[in-house]
Parts: C-alpha cells; sequence; structure tokens
C-alpha cells in the first residue's frame, strides 16, 4: 500500500479554493448582519432559525479557510504570505460568530 492520493495543490486551485472561502465568508457575515437582525423579522420568522443556520455555514466556512491555507502551502504560491493572514483572521471572525451562535442555541 503506498500514500493517499492527494490532489494537486497548483497555484490555480489555490486561488480557487481562497475564492470559495470567501464567498462562504461573506455570505455568513451577510445572514449574520443583514438576513438575521433585519430580514427575518420582518418575514415574521424568529427563534432559533438564524443561530442554527449561522453555525452550519460558520463551520463551513471555517473548514474552507482552512483548506486555502493548506492549499496555498502545498501549491507553494506566490501570494501566500500575504493570503495566509487574511484567512486567519476571517477564521477569528467566524469564530466569534459560532461562539454567538453557539451562546443563542444553548441559552
Amino acid at each position: 500500500m503506498g500514500e493517499p492520493e492527494v490532489a494537486l495543490a497548483t497555484p490555480d486551485t489555490a486561488t480557487r479554493t481562497f475564492s470559495i472561502s470567501m464567498v462562504i465568508s461573506g455570505v455568513r457575515c451577510v445572514l449574520a448582519y443583514v438576513v438575521f437582525p433585519w430580514l427575518l423579522p420582518v418575514l415574521g420568522v424568529t427563534g432559533g432559525v438564524g443561530p442554527g443556520v449561522g453555525l452550519a455555514i460558520g463551520t463551513v466556512a471555517i473548514g474552507f479557510n482552512v483548506w486555502s491555507i493548506f492549499r496555498f502551502w502545498r501549491a507553494d504560491h506566490r501570494l501566500k504570505w500575504l493570503v495566509v493572514p487574511i484567512n486567519v483572521a476571517v477564521i477569528v471572525l467566524l469564530l466569534i460568530l459560532v461562539g454567538f451562535d453557539v451562546a443563542d442555541l444553548t441559552g
């Protein structure tokens, strides 16, 4: 048995993964700051819908940001030293939102 095959990380795949992670993170922020506090109440939806959806999307977004870091390093992308701190900052912000979601769901 040999090593498990890992998808080849190229600068293009790293860039694509970064873009996807930023889009998912952006969707999470739009939900947290526009949809949940403003649009859902206008539509008459309240309760634990927002935190549950936010927790799921936040978790996926964190995973994609971690995968983006992995891809940039694996591809030895020329912008890895610029992109990694951006991903880390977004992960920290998403962890704060996940914390709020967990607190809302348990409290």
